[in-house]
């Protein structure tokens, strides 16, 4: 990706919602390019609202959201879709694409009606699928991924898109603990792309691994905001999970190198009479 301009992601005094109910109210947040912002808060708080707002699918009741100071309603679809990409949770194609196909669809955005991918589009889905170290997947049926693998390409054909910003809806869900682990690196590494990621997640440990902003959402509002070591205490974790936890240094040949959640467990008597 050629070095761009840095650009931001606003939302200024918004209230979200359906059918004139408020979901979340006085949200204001602003998502830089390359800045990664984690969204942590239990299920229900309105971080769908959230995501479904910022992309245009459901119109803010109150305030303002704006790309490079632009209201978001004024841009065409096809224009939003040139700034802002969009990864689910969970991904199915009804044929069975390759990946290389796959990661090509996000160069669609920068097609004319009847254009096809040309050696350009064709490079840039390329040199993505290197940088997210997939190349050996490529001519892979997408449907006889793993999940990892899916969640992996997926990534690769919004960076393809060569949207400013991406939104991530829980992008570890539903995976094991070493391509849980492999995503997070990777997502991690993207700040080098000159794009903007607000992420989605249920793990606190993920902010830590990457070092992100972290944005809390409780009881219809952001709660906090700021830097994991600052905002992820066990008092804010209590409060949004309602469970005692932890929060540990891990020292690296005697470096605290970051931090770590740990839940509180209670042993029960039977497990104390046995020591």
């Amino acid at each position: 990706m050629v070095k761009q301009s840095n650009i931001s992601l606003d939302l200024r005094h918004t209230d979200l919602g359906y059918n004139g109910r408020v979901v979340l109210r006085d949200v204001s947040l602003t998502i830089d390019t390359g800045e990664i912002v984690c969204l942590l808060g239990p299920n229900g708080v309105g971080k769908t609202t959230l995501f479904k707002t910022i992309l245009g699918f459901i119109k803010p009741l109150a305030g303002l959201i704006t790309i490079d100071g632009t209201d978001i309603s004024r841009f065409s679809p096809k224009d939003f879709a040139r700034l802002v990409a969009y990864v689910p949770q969970l991904h199915h194609l009804p044929f069975p694409y390759t990946v290389r196909d796959v990661v090509l669809f996000g160069r669609t955005v920068h097609l004319g009606l009847f254009a096809s991918p040309c050696k350009k589009d064709r490079d840039i889905a390329n040199s993505f699928l290197e940088l997210l170290d997939i190349t050996h997947l490529a001519d892979r049926a997408f449907s006889e991924l793993s999940g990892g693998e899916r969640q992996m390409v997926i990534i690769a054909r919004a960076l393809t898109q060569e949207a400013r910003f991406i939104i991530l809806d829980e992008p570890t869900s539903n995976l094991d603990y070493g391509n849980q682990v492999r995503i997070i690196r990777k997502i991690g590494e993207l700040r080098k792309q000159s794009v903007g990621i607000l992420m989605a997640t249920h793990t606190p440990d993920h902010a830590f691994m990457i070092g992100s902003k972290v944005v809390v959402v409780d009881h219809g509002a952001l709660y906090r905001c700021g830097k994991p070591e600052t905002t992820l205490t066990p008092e804010t974790l209590k409060q949004i999970y309602g469970v005692e936890v932890q929060v540990l240094d891990t020292p690296h040949n005697g470096i605290c190198s970051r931090k770590i959640c740990a839940p509180v467990m209670e042993l029960t008597t039977d497990i104390i009479s046995h020591h």
